[in-house]
């Protein structure tokens, strides 16, 4: 791969999943708190695509308030994880820039932004919406596993304004860190956002605060769909 990684901190310890053929298409992959890019490297692997390299940086180790202030892997500082909790605005603001680092890194690479897909889950989907949503460029779509909008009440307004961008929404009906109802909210909000039909919420019967076989399979398909071969 041409171009300096060491330009884009978050790219040094990045775990990547590379295609088996020219990679045409990238998604950034974003974990939750206190996880790492390996903790979902594995499972990415599991519904790779010929031509689609996934991207899976980790974050920095930050004390997090939610959790006494010790210190772990985190996007940005979360005070809470309600609706209408505090939160931390600059530290969210700074990661956005930071996974915008890494799309313009593949843009100079040979990969337009057309062909670049945010994802993430919990706290990592959550940078991935806000991102997504107040990027300059118009992106492939995003993947929202068990997560919320940060700084919501910021929205319509903080938004770019591509109403265009497909959105993936999966939740677990029995997920008691960020509970289903949050991920309805969210989904009600997107549709102030971006064109309605262009925001897909799934929800899974007796999944908790994680993944399941079910959803990433509609994850492969949302990205199989608007990541084609080309």
């Amino acid at each position: 791969m041409c171009g300096n990684n060491m330009s884009v901190p978050l790219l040094a310890e990045a775990v990547t999943v590379s295609g088996m053929e020219k990679e045409t298409a990238v998604v950034i992959f974003l974990h939750g708190l206190g996880d790492s890019g390996h903790g979902w490297a594995d499972t990415l692997t599991g519904i790779q695509l010929p031509h689609v390299k996934f991207i899976c940086p980790s974050a920095p180790q930050i004390p997090v308030t939610l959790n006494m202030k010790s210190m772990m892997p985190a996007w940005f500082d979360l005070m809470g994880l309600s609706p209408d909790s505090p939160e931390d605005e600059s530290g969210i603001k700074k990661a956005a820039e930071n996974i915008k680092a890494i799309i313009e890194h593949e843009a100079k690479n040979g990969i337009p932004p057309n062909r670049i897909m945010l994802g993430g889950f919990s706290q990592g989907g959550a940078l991935s919406l806000y991102t997504a949503l107040t990027c300059q460029h118009e992106l492939a779509g995003v993947v929202a596993l068990s997560c919320w909008l940060p700084l919501h009440r910021s929205f319509p307004s903080a938004s770019s304004g591509n109403k265009n961008l497909p959105i993936l929404q999966c939740h677990g009906e029995m997920d008691m860190m960020i509970p289903v109802q949050f991920g309805a909210m969210t989904a009600e909000k997107l549709k102030s956002i971006v064109n309605p039909q262009m925001i897909k919420f799934k929800t899974y019967p007796g999944l908790p605060h994680t993944s399941c076989p079910q959803e990433m399979a509609a994850v492969k398909e949302f990205i199989e769909k608007h990541l084609p071969r080309i």
